[in-house]
């Protein structure tokens, strides 16, 4: 029995079709702890902006957030005169209508900014299994850019 090239290709689209769902596809290995977006991106001290977190990728990866913790850092050069400053320190509510979402309004504070790169990171921590079985937490982190003035 002979195959034409054509069906060859649709049988193997087919297996890759099943053994990938769909649903995953379309998430990118860097939206595994969440997907964190901040608005606006450009801030001085005093102003107001929201910070939004999506979870509905990092739950396809397995990741489902127990705590989420909300930082303003300089990723680099860091001189040890930067540390790190706590926006907020959340638990998603898994019966909310929208228990993959978490989303806050927040001011930047009145500190001490320098001439630096700053970013938003989003510390994302959650159960895994340990060899036993026994469940202990990780963290992954995701960040984003922002601009203080």
């Amino acid at each position: 029995m002979q195959l034409s090239f054509s069906t060859v290709i649709a049988t193997l689209a087919a297996v890759f079709a099943v053994a990938t769902p769909a649903a995953a596809q379309a998430c990118a290995e860097a939206d595994r702890f969440g997907d964190v977006t901040v608005s606006p991106t450009t801030l001085s001290p005093g102003e107001t902006f929201t910070v939004t977190a999506n979870f509905s990728c990092a739950a396809q990866f397995g990741v489902n957030p127990e705590y989420t913790d909300y930082y303003i850092e300089v990723p680099v050069n860091n001189n040890g005169f930067e540390p790190p400053i706590l926006l907020a320190r959340r638990t998603l509510n898994p019966s909310s209508a929208t228990p993959l979402l978490d989303s806050f309004t927040t001011q930047l504070p009145y500190a001490n900014y320098f001439n630096a790169s700053y970013v938003v990171i989003l510390d994302t921590t959650y159960p895994v299994n340990g060899t036993n079985g026994s469940p202990y937490s990780v963290v992954g982190s995701v960040e984003i850019p922002i601009s203080i003035l």
